[in-house]
């Protein structure tokens, strides 16, 4: 990127937020924060009214008005892209909210790129699992509350499903994050019921409100958290080996057991997981183990094996198997 882009892409990042610090300017551009300082001194003397206070970062003084932002093919074209996963990945008024600004978008694009828009959009779609759609709760419409929730630092007060326990319970909770995995939509927070903090499955809130009451602590950013999980939780290292084919068959299954890397050899493919539930990835396993075999723990060999010796004897003696063991 030339420096004549490269200080109008700042300009556009000031524009986006209240403050930007200078170290993230030099992340997103991959610069120094002496070039950084020389860059914003140029849209100073440009005169461009910008305050910077050390410590603090860089801001647009209130009032100041810029041109509407013209937008690239490329980067039109990946608004188009992320308005289709918005539809269908997110509730009904989400959805609804990104097609509205959809439309200002296309407002301020050349008609080039406004008909360009337009023929490749009916070759682009976001195709719903099964499950996917069995899981929407359209009426309810969670997103946008929570966010709001956050945002104001006010309590949410929900009914639960709690699907271990099958059982729905009331419980006040100050949201922390909103995070997407495995086909649904997960919401982090600290439960007063539960005195910590818990994730909960959008698609098993019952029913949700703002209330008007305030946070009673200060919590961690959705990154901080997850960062700090990651960090405790008690992981088990676990290698195998599978013959080729049946490794690609395995495809996505395996980045749900922990998948760290891969090395290939001659005729089997060597694979590193993370884990911390060795019992169900023990039960996986099994799926495909005649085509593997297991070179690290033994802990892992011990529990196949057990999990083995039940399953021919309640082959063998159907009749006297207890399944409750």
């Amino acid at each position: 990127m030339n420096r004549i882009d490269r200080i109008s892409a700042i300009l556009i990042q000031l524009q986006s937020r209240r403050v930007v610090k200078a170290i993230d300017i030099a992340e997103r551009f991959n610069i120094s924060l002496r070039t950084v300082y020389r860059d914003v001194k140029a849209l100073e003397e440009a005169g461009i009214p910008i305050i910077g206070e050390a410590g603090v970062g860089y801001s647009i003084m209130d009032g100041y008005r810029l041109p509407p932002v013209m937008f690239n093919r490329e980067e039109a074209t990946a608004l188009l892209m992320a308005e289709k996963l918005v539809e269908k990945l997110t509730d009904a008024s989400n959805g609804s909210n990104y097609k509205s600004a959809m439309y200002k978008i296309r407002a301020v694009l050349k008609s080039s790129e406004k008909d360009f828009l337009e023929q490749i959009e009916r070759h682009i779609e976001v195709v719903q699992t099964r499950q996917q759609r069995q899981q929407q709760q359209p009426d309810l419409n969670l997103l946008q509350p929570i966010l709001k929730s956050i945002s104001e630092k006010k309590r949410l007060s929900i009914n639960y499903f709690a699907h271990y326990k099958q059982e729905s319970t009331r419980r006040s909770i100050e949201a922390v994050g909103v995070f997407y995995l495995d086909n649904y939509w997960h919401l982090i927070a600290f439960c007063h019921l539960r005195k910590d903090y818990r994730d909960f499955r959008l698609d098993r809130i019952q029913n949700l409100g703002v209330t008007e009451d305030k946070y009673t602590q200060e919590h961690p950013t959705l990154k901080e958290y997850m960062e700090r999980e990651y960090e405790s939780r008690n992981l088990q290292s676990i290698v195998i080996r599978v013959n080729q084919k049946a490794a690609l068959m395995l495809n996505e299954q395996k980045y749900y057991n922990g998948f760290v890397s891969e090395v290939k050899k001659d005729n089997y493919v060597e694979m590193s997981f993370l884990t911390m539930y060795t019992e169900g990835f023990a039960r996986w396993y099994m799926m495909f183990a005649d085509c593997a075999v297991i070179v690290e723990p033994d802990s892992l060999k011990e529990r196949i094996s057990k999990i083995m010796e039940k399953i021919s004897s309640r082959i063998s003696n159907p009749e006297t198997a207890n399944l409750f063991d």
